[in-house]
């Protein structure tokens, strides 16, 4: 029987390696973030490094979808595996948003603050990637979402604070709008991250571990 399984399951573990691999690029994006944000030089060449790896997490996210098609027997429910590399590739489509917002609105410096609420995002998407590694074991995952969720909250505290403080401090209507998007962006990130948490917890319960 294992012998059948593998020729109609080929090299299932996969699936778990592709989330592996989509996990450490959506940190590697979130970190790219902060440190652009942190060093605010040589800006179009920082951005253009977070496109690069959006532009590999969108290989990731295409090979795990073409698997999923030709893979009759999968390790986790088709739907599942979809969610999950879906909300997880909006994750990195959101960062690669903001880092592009700030070329595209020409800001010349980083409010205060803006680079804590990228960290929170950071953080967020280090829990993340932690979770889809162990997927596969389950281990541990109900923890990371735990912390997911955490992190969101403060997240949200924080992204209302900023715009409290932009409406407050800023008297230019031009600024406002881009920095309140800017902001919002990177926060709706953290949000993603809480959405591939729920798909995650889904999954554990489902199967009971």
């Amino acid at each position: 029987m294992p012998g059948l399984l593998s020729k109609i399951l080929p090299r299932e573990h996969s699936f778990f390696d592709m989330f592996a691999a989509q996990g450490d690029n959506i940190l590697a994006g979130a970190t790219a973030l902060v440190e652009l944000l942190e060093n605010y030089q040589d800006v179009p060449a920082q951005v253009e490094r977070i496109k690069e790896i959006e532009h590999r997490g969108d290989t990731i996210t295409h090979d795990l979808m073409t698997r999923l098609n030709q893979t009759f027997i999968t390790p986790l429910d088709q739907e599942d595996i979809h969610r999950i590399a879906s909300r997880a590739d909006d994750v990195l489509d959101l960062i690669d948003a903001a880092a592009s917002r700030l070329v595209l609105y020409r800001v010349n410096r980083i409010r205060p603050g803006v680079p804590d609420l990228a960290r929170i995002l950071m953080q967020t998407t280090a829990q993340v990637s932690a979770a889809l590694h162990a997927l596969e074991s389950q281990s541990h995952i109900l923890k990371f979402c735990i912390e997911i969720n955490r992190l969101e909250n403060d997240s949200d505290r924080l992204c209302r604070t900023l715009i409290a403080q932009l409406f407050d401090e800023e008297k230019d209507p031009v600024q406002i709008i881009k920095w309140k998007e800017i902001i919002e962006v990177i926060e709706t990130a953290v949000d993603k991250c809480e959405d591939v948490a729920n798909v995650l917890e889904s999954v554990i319960l489902k199967s009971g571990a």
